[in-house]
């Protein structure tokens, strides 16, 4: 199992890293540093963008009141991401900071917010769900930043998923004992998993989906399951079928 430094500070920072390249921080950023961590000039900080790797830098100062982080070595490379895509119906601003940010902690590679008939949210914070997917990844050692879409409507959002992708889409009205056995050979990057909202798909949803191909209906068992812990529960058996858990 790979071993994380939590001791020291981690920020995601918005910029290209490399050795000897000063990395300048928003000032929200310095201000964590300097006033609430109370860091000095030259304490070591973590960093990673989602794309150069994981870094060490340490702390300089920069400008009046500023502060910037420059790289020493990198402490870990870049991973490919392997991970599905999450697609869920839009929740209320609390439970979906949750959602996002567990999805991330879950390893997925995207996340796309569908519009269903019976979705009750169709507004969303964009920069909030990116903000909160950020803070999973700083908190947990996660080098990768899932992509995150636009919210869309649900037939346009399954006409543009590539026919060769396989679909998961969770349904508390399956009775169906179904297995995920048939996912052992499909790459999880290669695979969508779709979460409805509070009042389930509707009758022409289930029967879109269920007329494409490599598409498995799969109920999360006997109890009917929150959106938000619908989305750990049908991530953590996909990565451990097809994921990065095996």
């Amino acid at each position: 199992m790979a071993k994380y430094d939590f001791r020291s500070p981690r920020l995601f920072v918005d910029a290209p890293i490399a050795a000897a390249q000063e990395a300048a921080l928003a000032a929200e950023q310095a201000h964590y540093l300097r006033q609430v961590m109370r860091l000095s000039d030259g304490a070591e900080v973590i960093i990673f963008n989602g794309r150069d790797g994981e870094w060490l830098a340490r702390l300089a100062a920069s400008g009046k009141r500023g502060a910037a982080l420059r790289p020493v070595e990198q402490i870990r490379p870049q991973p490919e991401t392997f991970g599905p895509v999450y697609a869920f119906a839009p929740l209320k601003q609390a439970r979906l900071d949750y959602m996002v940010q567990k999805a991330v902690e879950m390893g997925a590679s995207r996340l796309s917010p569908v519009l269903t008939q019976f979705t009750q949210v169709n507004r969303m914070n964009m920069d909030r769900m990116r903000a909160n997917a950020i803070e999973a990844a700083e908190q947990c050692g996660i080098l990768a930043l899932p992509a995150i879409d636009e919210p869309m409507p649900f037939q346009k959002w399954l006409a543009q998923l590539p026919k060769s992708n396989a679909i998961v889409f969770c349904d508390e009205a399956s009775d169906e004992k179904t297995s995920l056995e048939e996912l052992r050979n499909v790459k999880a990057s290669d695979l969508a998993v779709l979460i409805g909202p509070e009042g389930g798909f509707s009758e022409d949803e289930r029967k879109s989906l269920l007329a494409r191909e490599n598409v498995i209906r799969l109920s999360l068992g006997p109890r009917v399951l929150r959106a938000d812990t619908a989305a750990v529960a049908a991530l953590a058996l996909v990565q451990s079928v097809c994921g990065d858990w095996r």
